[in-house]
């Protein structure tokens, strides 16, 4: 049977986020999750729907990908379609020719399962490295230590907090609260929560939201940020840890993240809590 790209439509979300936690499991390498698609709800479901491609073979989703901007697909495999030569091949060919409705022309990204055959592929047909990134893991089979502050569950009353926040810890955000209302009505977030921590006089000092892909299998961190305001007093360790009990709480076997490795804080942060790094990862990408 031929493999079909094809987009999944708002109707078809819901099968495009259950196999990507089917495909979630510890020692995977680091690799899309339903989180980022639930993240990426912030937009709205059709915003959403219109971001995502699958590839398909006899009714089967054998990859899904998402358009995390104009440039950058964020794609990953079923485990056992990691080195399906014919999956890969379309793969390469439908990012690398703009008319296929994946990647436009020009400068463009790739990120894919560092063992998927489609990062050799890629290589062979001029693709290049870029920056490392940082995948950082913290097993949650034993209790998770208290974070040393209060931590508070985010809910409706309290999505302008957890905004303003996120607006204060990364330039150019523009994360409101109705944004916060678009991705919690989205499926992954039936499994998720965000959390705020506040510092001893009373202020939101940090705030992250965590993702669990079901029982047993890894969570993610996505995204994690500090206020500008409040930086360098151990509020990012606090936060991160406070995420990793609340993974735990959720049935999450893991808590994965992954940071830019030139940030050398945000690795420090998330090291201090207890996050271990793994080998780094690198996209592939195509020059103008």
């Amino acid at each position: 049977m031929a493999i079909v790209l094809g987009e999944p439509g708002t109707d078809g979300l819901s099968d495009a986020v259950g196999v990507l936690r089917e495909w979630q499991y510890d020692g995977a390498p680091m690799q899309l999750h339903p989180g980022d698609l639930g993240w990426f709800w912030q937009s709205g479901a059709e915003a959403a729907a219109a971001a995502v491609r699958t590839w398909s073979r006899d009714g089967r989703i054998l990859a899904v990908g998402l358009l995390d901007g104009p440039g950058l697909l964020r794609l990953t495999t079923a485990p056992d379609a990691r080195r399906d030569p014919e999956l890969a091949q379309q793969l390469v060919e439908d990012v690398s020719e703009p008319e296929r409705g994946v990647l436009p022309a020009g400068r463009v990204n790739v990120e894919a399962p560092t063992d998927a055959l489609v990062q050799d592929l890629l290589s062979g047909n001029g693709w290049r490295a870029d920056e490392p990134w940082t995948p950082l893991r913290r097993g949650l089979a034993e209790p998770v230590e208290d974070p040393g502050v209060r931590i508070e569950v985010v809910g409706p009353e309290q999505a302008h907090v957890f905004a303003a926040v996120h607006r204060a810890a990364f330039d150019g955000s523009r994360f409101t609260d109705t944004r916060w209302r678009a991705m919690a009505a989205g499926a992954p977030y039936a499994d998720a929560r965000c959390l705020v921590a506040y510092d001893d006089r009373g202020s939101a000092v940090a705030a992250v939201a965590v993702w669990s892909a079901g029982p047993g299998r890894p969570g993610l961190l996505e995204p994690m940020g500090v206020h500008r305001d409040h930086r360098r007093h151990g509020h990012g360790r606090a936060i991160a840890v406070a995420a990793a009990a609340a993974l735990r709480e959720l049935g999450s076997s893991s808590a994965i993240v992954c940071t830019h490795s030139a940030n050398t804080a945000a690795v420090a942060a998330y090291s201090s809590a207890g996050f271990r790094p793994r080998p780094e990862v690198r996209d592939k990408y195509r020059d103008a």
